[in-house]
């Protein structure tokens, strides 16, 4: 059986990748197709994600086993066949392939080809420049928030003390002066 998967980015619009794999393949194999399918080097981190239809991460398979809690289950490329976790067409999964800055290309299953194998996976439509693998820090688009801090956060610069509640401070010691003090 072969899945045909249907790769997009959100960073570049017209960045289309087409690729034909053995459902008997291993995620090492699909994430090794989507590399040279995009001229990546291979020496990054890099996850799959299974998502449900609103693109919710529900299950990772990982480059490398990161020492996940035993609670969890755990999946590594290498030793996770594809049929083991896709079985319908529309399957949606997310391949980070930038760890520090979540950068991530967007799949789907879009169909599922019964009674044929495939030695290699195949590359089909390749249209568009795929995203930088890499990206400065400096080159992100990065919202700050500033605030400005002055006499409308703390408040009203000139005070009176006769405003002050005498009440609040009981309990002190009665060595407290009076606020009718000439010094305040």
């Amino acid at each position: 059986m072969l899945f045909r998967f249907l790769i997009i980015s959100d960073e570049v619009d017209d960045f289309i990748r087409e690729i034909t794999i053995d459902s008997e393949a291993s995620f090492l194999d699909l994430h090794n197709a989507i590399l040279d399918s995009v001229e990546y080097t291979k020496d990054q981190m890099s996850s799959f994600f299974i998502c449900d239809d609103d693109w919710g991460k529900r299950a990772e398979i990982t480059l490398v086993d990161m020492g996940s809690s035993s609670e969890e289950d755990s999946y590594i490329m290498e030793d996770t066949r594809l049929e083991e976790l896709l079985e319908d067409e529309e399957q949606k999964l997310l391949y980070v392939f930038d760890y520090l800055t979540e950068r991530a290309l967007f799949m789907e299953l879009r169909e599922i080809i019964p009674g044929e194998n495939l030695a290699q996976p195949k590359l089909g439509k390749s249209i568009g420049l795929p995203p930088q693998q890499f990206v400065a820090f400096d080159a992100l688009d990065v919202k700050t928030t500033t605030v400005t801090v002055g006499e409308e956060f703390y408040g009203d610069s000139e005070y009176d003390l006769d405003e002050l509640d005498e009440s609040g401070f009981e309990g002190l010691g009665d060595n407290l002066e009076s606020f009718d003090d000439d010094r305040f």
